[in-house]
Parts: C-alpha cells; sequence; structure tokens
C-alpha cells in the first residue's frame, strides 16, 4: 500500500440540487462554461490535478499548500465577479474545503483515506463562495 502526504482542495456547488431542479439544463451549461472556460485553466496554472469528478464537485490534488489556496482564492474570486449581475438565487458558487494530510494511493492514481475525507468535511461545512481549512494547511 503506498501513502503520502499531499494537499487536498474539495469543491461542490452550493445548492447545486436546488438550482438543477429549477432550470437542469441552463444549470449544466453554465457550471460547464464555468469549468472549461475558468476553473480548469486556474487548476492547471497552479499545478492542480483533478483526482476525481463526482456530478458538482471535484477532488483536486496539489504538492503544495499555498498552490491549493492560490487556486482556491483565484477561482472563487474570478466566479464572483463572473456572476455577479446573476440574481443570487440563479448564482453557482462553489464551496472549498482545503487539506493537508496522508492519503492512499490507488493503482489507478484515486487518493483514498481520511485526508480526503477530511477535506471533504471542510468542503461541507464552507460558506457558499467561501474556502475553509484546517490550521495544519493554513501553514
Amino acid at each position: 500500500m503506498q501513502r503520502r502526504l499531499t494537499t487536498l482542495l474539495a469543491a461542490d456547488v452550493a445548492g447545486y440540487s436546488r438550482l438543477a431542479g429549477a432550470h437542469e439544463e441552463g444549470t449544466l451549461s453554465r457550471l460547464r462554461a464555468l469549468r472549461q472556460e475558468l476553473i480548469e485553466p486556474v487548476i492547471a496554472a497552479n499545478g492542480g490535478r483533478i483526482v476525481k469528478t463526482t456530478g458538482d464537485g471535484r477532488l483536486i490534488e496539489f504538492g503544495s499548500v499555498v498552490d491549493a489556496v492560490r487556486c482556491a482564492i483565484e477561482v472563487q474570486s474570478k466566479i464572483a465577479v463572473r456572476t455577479a449581475d446573476v440574481a443570487p438565487d440563479k448564482r453557482i458558487e462553489f464551496r472549498v474545503g482545503i487539506h493537508l494530510g496522508d492519503v492512499i494511493v490507488e493503482s489507478d492514481s484515486d487518493l483514498m483515506g481520511d485526508g480526503v475525507n477530511i477535506a471533504a468535511r471542510l468542503e461541507g461545512i464552507a460558506k457558499p463562495g467561501g474556502i475553509l481549512s484546517k490550521r495544519s494547511a493554513q501553514r
């Protein structure tokens, strides 16, 4: 079993079920555009690797806490600017959790373990448009 210390960024769309329920095709189209035009280029520019996608969410690995935080701040800032004129009830906003932790590396390069779980829990309690990290990732 291979283990390593890494920085994980977990992100998902706050209120995605509500947004999709109100206008599924429009929400998906706007989300795809955000990913292709904004999010994925920022992840790549900051050295991130998308580990897995889960519907409206992503798990991203970074070799550096600084790179993960920079990426999160840049994405959140750019999304806020891009969606400023969208009605609040139709706005796509991400919640982001960042955690520096130990993971198990699967044979297909997927990451598993407590480090992943903690990043996901942090993301789940972050405010829409916000970033939440454990103290260890803030150093």
